[in-house]
């Protein structure tokens, strides 16, 4: 599993852009940028759709205030999901980028294995990343919310 210290891998994650999906490079995009990155199990899901997602909507700009120049959504979902999840819950002010074979996930070691539910998915967490360098990370226990949550992001920033 990726560590605080540690670079961003290498992988390719998908976000809508003029109404088509287009490739995003991990580590061509966190490079001089401060970014929050925050990561659920699935798109349209209880928790992540009644609080992870809505907390970053309702925060974005005073996380932005403390220097941050994007704030990024990702789960194992396609860059279309991900792309209407992100207009329901008006996060305009967010990426919404779909990993759609989990292999960012799997690079950062923070894949899972959800059986039935809906297969491989990514664990819930949250990170600071500076640089493309991790300056913080909040992986959350199984069925918890806390550590992840965009009012704990904005407390560390």
């Amino acid at each position: 599993m990726i560590q605080v210290g540690d670079k961003i891998p290498q992988a390719s994650v998908q976000q809508m852009i003029d109404g088509k999906p287009a490739e995003v490079h991990t580590q061509d995009f966190f490079k001089g940028k401060k970014v929050v990155l925050f990561s659920v199990p699935g798109a349209f899901t209880p928790t992540c759709s009644s609080a992870h997602l809505p907390g970053f909507v309702v925060l974005a700009d005073k996380i932005k205030e403390k220097g941050v120049d994007a704030i990024v959504c990702m789960a194992v979902n396609d860059a279309f999901v991900m792309d209407a999840w992100g207009k329901v819950h008006n996060a305009s002010e967010l990426l919404m980028w779909g990993d759609g074979d989990a292999s960012f996930a799997k690079a950062l070691g923070l894949d899972v294995d959800t059986g039935a539910f809906g297969g491989t998915r990514s664990r819930r967490f949250a990170m600071i990343v500076d640089d493309g360098k991790v300056t913080l990370l909040n992986v959350e226990p199984p069925k918890t919310f806390e550590s992840s949550k965009a009012e704990t992001i904005l407390a560390a920033l």
